[in-house]
């Protein structure tokens, strides 16, 4: 039988760890997130290549018209605004989580895109912008030679 030396705080240490994990999701999510809001920001996903940077956003019930993308310097702006639908006379809402309102996004972009080629594409929801890099930041391989 081995002897453990007894630490009276270990214990206190470990119950209060439970409590934090226990009121996390309490404070993370918003309860009441959207009631009165009128913002929301769609969800980005910024990838890269040797040639380009993309970013996608995913803007589900929103057509091309209702989306905006501009560059302003080293900034890139994306705005829209998805609108609410009709609502029948007799119908009634309990509970309603599907988001109507505008959003804005902006991106700062690195020094070595080509701001003036910038294109654009919407498809089933998703916005893809295409940043084309100057051809001074794509990336050259070097060949290392023996001696």
């Amino acid at each position: 039988m081995e002897l453990v030396p007894w630490k009276p705080f270990r214990e206190l240490g470990s119950l209060r760890k439970e409590m934090d994990r226990l009121w996390d999701p309490f404070f993370t999510v918003a309860p009441f997130a959207g009631l009165g809001s009128e913002e929301w920001l769609p969800s980005a996903d910024i990838s890269e290549t040797k040639d380009k940077l993309l970013i996608k956003l995913d803007l589900p019930g929103l057509v091309a018209k209702d989306v905006n993308v501009s560059v302003s310097g080293d900034i890139l702006t994306i705005k829209g605004e998805k609108r609410k639908e009709e609502e029948e006379k007799d119908e009634h809402y309990y509970h309603c989580e599907r988001y109507c309102g505008s959003f804005q996004r902006s991106f700062r972009l690195p020094a070595n895109i080509q701001s003036d080629k910038v294109e654009a594409s919407f498809d089933k929801g998703v916005l893809r912008v295409m940043l084309p890099r100057t051809e001074q930041a794509k990336k050259k391989e070097i060949e290392v030679k023996v001696k």
